[in-house]
């Protein structure tokens, strides 16, 4: 813990994240709403924004904070102002993630892990199709093609260098939350069921994410000779 202090700046951040994200949890299940539990749930992606922001030295620890930044507005908007607002949020910050994830490939990669990359798109196409078959034609193909914004972002993440079991995995469980918000609203689900799924996975996801990235990028700021991303 130590060591790691002289890399990571201002951890508690990143622990006031937790509590925040994981904290929201209780509302989702309680049903809660109003204008301060909208701002609870964009609390722990926000956090993880600052704490990005406390640890970017360079262009892509700031690109990184932008990805939370645009997170957390996308949370607060789904809820207090409107889907297509939040869904442009994400929007956003997914874009500014497949840059930053482009830039940092994976040099070599394994079958099994290029192979996953290449189908992780179409099969997330794929399944939100079968999802959204109940839906109105054209939330159908709002999710069609917000997915393949997501999907590409965890991919693109999957095959970049940070590591695969945060980073990677964070990405893959931000594209199965939102897979599960549209087979909720597409009638495949109930969301007496999704309302476990979604959060956990999401807030989950976007945590893993951040920890693989910031964690990477400030380790190897501070010691530039050793840099080089985890295996995972």
């Amino acid at each position: 813990m130590a060591a790691r202090r002289e890399w990571e700046r201002a951890h508690w951040l990143c622990l006031a994240a937790l509590a925040g994200g994981t904290s929201y949890f209780f509302a989702v299940v309680l049903r809660w709403d109003g204008a301060a539990v909208h701002m609870w749930k964009a609390s722990g992606v926000a956090l993880l924004a600052a704490w990005a922001v406390v640890n970017a030295r360079t262009l892509d620890g700031r690109m990184i904070a932008a990805v939370m930044a645009c997170g957390a507005l996308g949370d607060w908007l789904l809820d207090a102002v409107g889907m297509l607002q939040g869904a442009a949020a994400f929007a956003v910050g997914h874009a500014v993630a497949i840059i930053l994830y482009l830039r940092h490939r994976r040099a070599r990669l394994s079958a099994s892990q290029r192979a996953l990359g290449w189908l992780t798109v179409p099969l997330a196409l794929i399944i939100v199709w079968a999802l959204s078959r109940g839906a109105a034609p054209d939330l159908a193909m709002a999710a069609i093609g917000y997915t393949a914004i997501v999907a590409a972002m965890a991919a693109a993440a999957w095959t970049s260098r940070f590591p695969r079991y945060r980073t990677g995995i964070g990405a893959m469980l931000f594209l199965a939350s939102d897979l599960f918000i549209f087979a909720s609203e597409g009638g495949t689900l109930s969301k007496d069921v999704t309302l476990w799924l979604v959060w956990p996975l999401y807030f989950g996801g976007q945590a893993l994410i951040a920890r693989g990235v910031v964690s990477t990028l400030a380790r190897e700021a501070d010691a530039p000779s050793k840099g080089t991303a985890g295996a995972g």
